[in-house]
């Protein structure tokens, strides 16, 4: 953080920091790319600091059990929050929160991206991004696109899809994604937004027709699949994302040290490589202003979307 100017004292605090164990709070389950990039995180972090970083999941409520016990945490920087598209999604979803994304965090970075993807049913005849919307635009209501629920980056991908192509697809809303996969499968739906890790080996059996990576570019895990840019809609960028926040609050000095602590620990070749592995892409230079920037960006963006869609939480 530019400019920002330390007196001894506040240096001292930043060089001493942390004095004992450091809370990361998951606000998902075990298992998946949020919990895997926040252990990798955690582990390399309890390493440089010689204090405990303990991983705290929280799951519930659509990501905000867990967001709404990083905002009430004490703002002296020993609780973080692995952040993700919920956190930017959930303030225009819910009517009630009891946190507010901006007013009550301080960003420190974006962490890692992930690419997500348009699948189709290999019974549908689309062979690229065009086909699919001209045939979408030739049967309207009649393709039906499944998520894990009402509210869903899945659900939230489709809405603006319709918005930028002024396609009718009807939305099947699942209780989970395990369940929507499987009747995509099925044929029971005919697509899907789904994560690209998620579908890799459906993709490779052919069992799934992947049209176009959501992302602004293609992603390394399947780089013969274009981006929705390349692939004729440009403005369309849905990206998985996962980013550090602490409370505000919290000292300047601290931030800046999380920051400077964090991005070093993301730069490590390993730690790019473990990552890769699991369909993310470690982020690079990326400063607290432009994750808060970032993020202001995101709620703006999908509050659109929410209002479009009159989309609601289940």
């Amino acid at each position: 953080m530019a400019g920002i100017l330390f007196t001894p004292c506040t240096m001292l605090h930043a060089q001493t920091y942390p004095t004992r164990s450091v809370r990361f709070v998951v606000p998902v389950a075990p298992g998946g790319a949020t919990d895997i990039l926040t252990r990798t995180l955690a582990q390399r972090l309890t390493a440089a600091w010689g204090q405990s970083v303990l991983v705290d999941n929280r799951p519930g409520g659509g990501s905000n059990v867990g967001f709404e016990v990083a905002a009430l945490a004490p703002a002296d920087g020993y609780t973080l929050l692995m952040a993700q598209p919920a956190f930017t999604v959930n303030v225009s979803l819910y009517k009630k929160l009891a946190y507010d994304p901006l007013r009550d965090f301080a960003a420190i970075t974006l962490a890692a991206t992930s690419a997500n993807v348009l699948v189709i049913h290999p019974s549908v005849p689309a062979y690229s991004l065009k086909d699919f919307i001209a045939l979408a635009k030739s049967k309207p209501g009649q393709l039906n696109y499944a998520s894990s629920g009402n509210g869903t980056t899945g659900h939230l991908s489709g809405e603006l899809f319709k918005t930028l192509t002024g396609v009718s697809i009807t939305h099947v809303p699942y209780k989970g994604a395990g369940v929507s996969v499987t009747d995509l499968l099925g044929g029971h739906v005919d697509l899907a937004f789904l994560s690209l890790p998620s579908v890799v080996p459906q993709l490779k059996a052919k069992r799934l027709r992947a049209l176009a990576i959501t992302s602004a570019k293609r992603s390394a895990l399947m780089p013969d699949i274009p981006a929705f840019a390349e692939a004729g809609l440009p403005g369309y960028d849905v990206s998985g994302w996962y980013g550090v926040v602490t409370r505000s609050g919290v000292p300047k000095e601290i931030v800046v040290r999380l920051h400077m602590d964090i991005s070093r620990a993301l730069a490590q070749s390993d730690v790019v490589q473990s990552l890769a592995a699991s369909g993310l892409e470690a982020a690079r230079a990326n400063t607290p202003e432009e994750f808060s920037a970032f993020l202001r960006a995101e709620i703006s963006k999908w509050a659109k979307v929410v209002k479009t869609a009159a989309a609601k939480a289940d």
